[in-house]
């Protein structure tokens, strides 16, 4: 007997964030894609936010916008969803009281970083008492948790009494994520030196890259910055014996301007070992950059035997020999890093969400 999966589509917080929404839509596209026969994906979306996904068999739109439909679910207050299979690609469902065992009604959804508890100054109050808010809301009614890793599967279990919901389908980057044909002309649109290394991570741990970067006597990248870091991250820059003219921010840029930047990287750093998913290290993956990440649970379960995971006193000739042009890191860390780039995809997270689904 077939079955209709129903999405929450549009992630909402305080913010859309970007990368949430096209692991969506991509999750979207790959459960299509691999449906059982007979079942279908339906999707929900708050009012106005119309999409176009091929395959989809039915489009709900609610009467309440974005900030609207978040307000009311996290008071649990979800009018005109209905029941069924509900999944949520992040914290945005309508975790009510419902009954799985008669009606089969459940409702699944996806915690992507636990950023809320672990480091709350770097987002907004309102956001950190939403994403809580809404976690809380999960304790009580959420028939399954899906983190993208098991070491976010261990660490949520501090701040949630979830027992064994907690479920782990890890992500990929975007479907088609490839450098453009006009890369050239997008990185001097965005004004890139000609050799460089990408840094992301929040502010309170990039100086490690900072540093590594001087050694190097390579030019940085910071990429996703926030609005109005620029001064900040220049002057720890600094600090760290990187010139100011070595110092390049950028704040979230599209896909096409990403890859492109991405593409050219001599290397990839990621010196955080905050328990989120790492979206740009798996994009620079995806491109066979030479990653150098901090030794953490999550980077063990998704960069792995990709890139150079160390510690942070060893981040600095990690760092130098990735860059290397002449020696045989660089080179083995590209290969590496396309290797290990080839264990993720939306079309096996797609699966893995029917098979959750199923098992329930």
């Amino acid at each position: 007997m077939g079955a209709q999966l129903r999405v929450v589509l549009d992630q909402v917080a305080t913010i859309v964030d970007a990368d949430q929404a096209q692991a969506a839509r991509d999750l979207v596209t790959g459960l299509v894609l691999t449906a059982p026969s007979g079942c279908s994906v339906e999707l929900i979306v708050p009012a106005g936010g119309g999409v176009a996904i091929p395959g989809v068999s039915e489009v709900r739109s609610l009467r309440l916008g974005r900030r609207e439909l978040a307000a009311s679910w996290q008071m649990g207050i979800a009018p005109g969803v209905g029941g069924g299979l509900i999944h949520a690609p992040s914290l945005m469902a309508p975790l009510v009281k419902h009954d799985r065992l008669h009606n089969n009604d459940q409702t699944a959804l996806t915690v992507w970083d636990l950023s809320a508890w672990e480091s709350p100054h770097n987002l907004s109050k309102s956001n950190v008492g939403w994403q809580r808010g809404m976690l809380r809301r999960a304790v009580k009614h959420a028939d399954a948790v899906v983190v993208p890793t098991h070491a976010m599967a261990e660490r949520i279990k501090d701040f949630a009494k979830l027992g064994d919901r907690v479920r782990v389908i890890a992500g990929a980057a975007p479907d088609g994520f490839v450098v453009p044909s006009d890369a050239a002309r997008r990185r001097e649109a965005l004004s890139l030196p000609e050799r460089y290394i990408v840094l992301v991570g929040p502010e309170d741990a990039l100086e490690n890259g900072f540093r590594a970067a001087a050694a190097a006597d390579i030019d940085v990248v910071v990429l996703d910055a926030a609005e109005g870091a620029e001064p900040r991250l220049v002057e720890m820059a600094s600090a760290a014996g990187l010139p100011e003219r070595r110092t390049h921010v950028r704040g979230s840029l599209g896909a096409s301007d990403r890859a492109a930047l991405l593409g050219a990287a001599a290397a990839f750093i990621a010196p955080s070992s905050v328990s989120a998913w790492p979206w740009r290290a798996m994009e620079a993956l995806t491109l066979r950059v030479p990653v150098v990440a901090a030794d953490s649970g999550v980077h063990r379960d998704v960069v792995a035997e990709g890139g150079a995971l160390v510690a942070t006193e060893e981040m600095t000739d990690a760092v130098v020999d990735a860059v290397d042009a002449v020696g045989a890191g660089e080179k083995r860390l590209r290969v590496l890093a396309a290797d290990r780039a080839k264990a993720f995809s939306w079309a096996s997270a797609a699966e893995r969400v029917w098979a959750l689904h199923a098992e329930m």
